[in-house]
Formats: C-alpha cells, sequence, structure tokens
C-alpha cells in the first residue's frame, strides 16, 4: 500500500501542472538571469560600466564621497546656481514642514493642491512671462503629459533629432504625425514645415539647451520658421532655467528672443534648488486642459510642501535682483573654458557651462574620470548610449560657488591626467 502510495505522488509531481508550474518559473527565471547578465557582462567588456558613487554630504561646490579622504571639488552636478544647499532655501524647506506638513499623499485634483503649489505656479508664469504654469513631480513628467493632450491625429509635431529622452518617450504617446529634422539644421526643418502644411496644428519641439554638448538652439530662427509657417514653439528649458541670460530667464533672453515661444516645460531640479519637480508655463487655456487630461498630472502624487517651498525661495531670489548669479556662472565658465583649450584639450558646446571633454573611447573617459576623483575632482565619463559611439566625454559642469582657485585647481589636475593618459602632450 505505501508502494502505491508513493507511486501516486512521483505520479503527480512530474504530470500535475501544480507541480510542474514551480519548475517552470524557476526555469523561466533563469533563462532571465543567464539573459541579464549576460547584458550586464557586455556592458563591462565595453568599459561603459555606471559605478554610482556616494555622496556623504549636502549637494555642493564641496563635497565628501564615501571611500576617499577629505573634501572633493564637484564640477558634475546641475547647481548651476549653487543654490541646493543655500542657507535661505533650506530655511523655507524647513518652515514648510511645520506649516505645511511633509506631503499630501494625493494627487492635485483630489486633495493634493496648497495654497504654496498656486502660489508657486503664479510665480514661474510670472518669471518666465506666460499666461499660466502647471507642476509636475518632474520635467520628464511634464514632457510626458503635454504631447498626447495637446495633438491629434490631424497634427504634426517636429521634433530635433537629439532633443531630450524625456521629450522622445512624449512624443511617442500622441497621435500626431511624427517628424524629425536633423540637429540644428534649420534648412532640413523649413523643409518639413512645407510638407506639413494641410496638417491643423503644428509644434516645432527643441531643447533650449543641449545637454550632452551643451549647446544652444538656433531659437531665433525656429521662431522665425514657425512664424512663417503659421506654427508653435515648444522649448526644454532644463539646462537654461535660471541662469542662462542676463536675468536667468533661459534661452529666450540668452538670444534675444523673449516671448517668443509658444510652450516652455523646464525643471525645478537643476538650477532652482535641485530638489525634484517640473512645470509647463503657456497659454492658459493649454494649462487648465492640461490639468483635465494630462496623465502624469492626473495620476502622480503632487510635490511636497518642502520642495515647494524651497524652489518658491529661489524663484523670489532670482526676481528680487541676484543677478550677480547667472553672470558669475557665465565668468566661472569662461575661465573654465579658455584654460582647457589653451591646454589643448577638446571642449564641445556653446559657451554654457556643460563643458563636454571630448576623449571618444568610452573605457578612456571612465578611467579619466577616476583618475580625476583621486586628485580630488569629482566628475563623470559618459558613454554610449548616453552619447553616440565614439563620441565618449567627461562632462564638466560650472557653477556660480566655483571659485577662481577651485576652477584653476581642477584645470592643473586634467592637465596631469591627460598627460598620464596620453590626451594631451
Amino acid at each position: 500500500m505505501a508502494a502505491l502510495y508513493v507511486s501516486a505522488v512521483r505520479t503527480l509531481r512530474t504530470r500535475s501542472p501544480l507541480f510542474l508550474a514551480p519548475r517552470r518559473f524557476q526555469s523561466a527565471l533563469a533563462s532571465m538571469k543567464e539573459i541579464l547578465e549576460g547584458e550586464l557582462e557586455g556592458i563591462r567588456q565595453a568599459g561603459t560600466w555606471k559605478t554610482e558613487r556616494v555622496i556623504t554630504s549636502p549637494q555642493a561646490a564641496s563635497i565628501t564621497v564615501e571611500g576617499t579622504e577629505g573634501n572633493i571639488l564637484n564640477f558634475c552636478a546641475n547647481n548651476y546656481l549653487g543654490l541646493s544647499s543655500n542657507p535661505e532655501v533650506i530655511e523655507a524647506g524647513k518652515k514648510s514642514l511645520d506649516s505645511h506638513g511633509a506631503g499630501l499623499s494625493s494627487v492635485r485634483f483630489i486633495c493634493g493642491t496648497q495654497d504654496i503649489h498656486r502660489e508657486l505656479e503664479q510665480k514661474i508664469a510670472k518669471f518666465h512671462g506666460r499666461e499660466d504654469a502647471i507642476l509636475y513631480i518632474s520635467c520628464f513628467d511634464a514632457n510626458a503629459g503635454i504631447f498626447e493632450v495637446l495633438l491629434g491625429p490631424e497634427d504634426a509635431v517636429i521634433s530635433d533629432e537629439l532633443n531630450h529622452a524625456s521629450i522622445i518617450d512624449g512624443i511617442r504617446l500622441c497621435k500626431a504625425q511624427r517628424f524629425r529634422y536633423k540637429h540644428k539644421d534649420m534648412q532640413d526643418l523649413e523643409s518639413i514645415l512645407q510638407q506639413t502644411q494641410g496638417c491643423r496644428m503644428r509644434l516645432v519641439v527643441t531643447d533650449g539647451v543641449f545637454s550632452m554638448d551643451g549647446n544652444v538652439a538656433p531659437l531665433r530662427q525656429i521662431c522665425d520658421l514657425a512664424d512663417k509657417y503659421n506654427s508653435m514653439t515648444f522649448i526644454d528649458e532644463c539646462h537654461a532655467t535660471g541662469f542662462l541670460g542676463a536675468t536667468g530667464r533661459g534661452t529666450e533672453e540668452f538670444l534675444g528672443v523673449d516671448g517668443r515661444c509658444t510652450i516652455i516645460n523646464s525643471t525645478l531640479g537643476k538650477a532652482l534648488g535641485g530638489a525634484a519637480g517640473g512645470y509647463t508655463a503657456g497659454p492658459k487655456e493649454l494649462v487648465t486642459l492640461l490639468r483635465q487630461r494630462s496623465r502624469p498630472y492626473l495620476f502622480s502624487n503632487t510635490l511636497p510642501p518642502p520642495v515647494v517651498a524651497c524652489a518658491s525661495k529661489v524663484f523670489d531670489l532670482l526676481m528680487e535682483g541676484e543677478a550677480n548669479l547667472p553672470k558669475k556662472v557665465a565668468e566661472n565658465t569662461a575661465r573654465f573654458r579658455k584654460k582647457m583649450v589653451a591646454a589643448g584639450f577638446t571642449i564641445a558646446g556653446d559657451n554654457h557651462p556643460i563643458s563636454p571633454v571630448m576623449l571618444g573611447d568610452a573605457r578612456l573617459a571612465s578611467e579619466m574620470s577616476d583618475a580625476l576623483l583621486q586628485r580630488g575632482i569629482y566628475v563623470i565619463g559618459f558613454s554610449y548610449p548616453v552619447v553616440p559611439k565614439g563620441k565618449a566625454r567627461i562632462r564638466v559642469q560650472i557653477s556660480a560657488v566655483h571659485t577662481n582657485e577651485e576652477i584653476d585647481r581642477t584645470v592643473d589636475a586634467f592637465i596631469d591626467v591627460g598627460k598620464q593618459f596620453g590626451v594631451i602632450s
């Protein structure tokens, strides 16, 4: 009898779906792990592995990093104005914890809108000279949430081929006819505008500043073409808002075309305090429709009060006359670029604080950045897929709070390491 029981159990284990399912799951899981480990090993072998260094201090021009000794000069943050750890900004965040709490536990339209959210949106609209503005949890969400709402199958969206990934993903979500023009190529843009004249609406989309190269969009020519062909313009200002232009109004101010872009999307997570958040600024009707239909806005929690308060304080500082900060960014940028070029390095970009040191080889960029860290300079090598193959670089970013001595020390470290790796002689 016992033998019959054992035989029956063995049969169940080999034939029953209840027993086979875990075995199949284990097989699928093992297969997935094997595939993913192959992908990971490929990244390691290519020299493009990205290691997350651990910072043990507030974000600033000088930081402490796990595994190193002493202070490290930070030359790779988006902290363009140096306000991420500004005492006034931090104090504003602390006060909001007492007055408005840590978070809202809600999306905006249910019970997630406080007075400070609307106040910040009004400040953003005023800062950019637009009718209204709407906050998102990030600019990635702002870019993901606009095109689907604004454009339909009878419309066309025309995008620079090197626009940010968030713009590309956002455009994929909409049903408009999609076109890409060659990077900063106005002849190609005009050709597409001519092809699409039968569309109901057309939107030309560009980054204000392209973050990997530090080059600035030819915004005047883009706006001229948009006017000529009765089209709208959209600009992503994440690497311009707060510091580009005399008062930090961004690419429009920098190029003298104030107010000509139809829509501005930007971030609170870089120059404007560096915490989190993004926004759309533009026509009131568009902003109102986004509040009704934009999925990232409707289905994501509202920005936490401390983040709102910190960003609001930064706008106060900018609008109350802290124009010396954008000026200081420009001066520091000019100093770094001039000294690096004189030393023999190739620096890409258009006199923007994003100052890519072009190297070409991915492994070289990674190993040089590690060597610079040993000399007390925090920079990161960028390679494929973040930038095209063969275009690896160390992306240096300049801040208003970097001193002349810190810039000169960084250039000297680049010279030493550049000679060590044979980049310069």
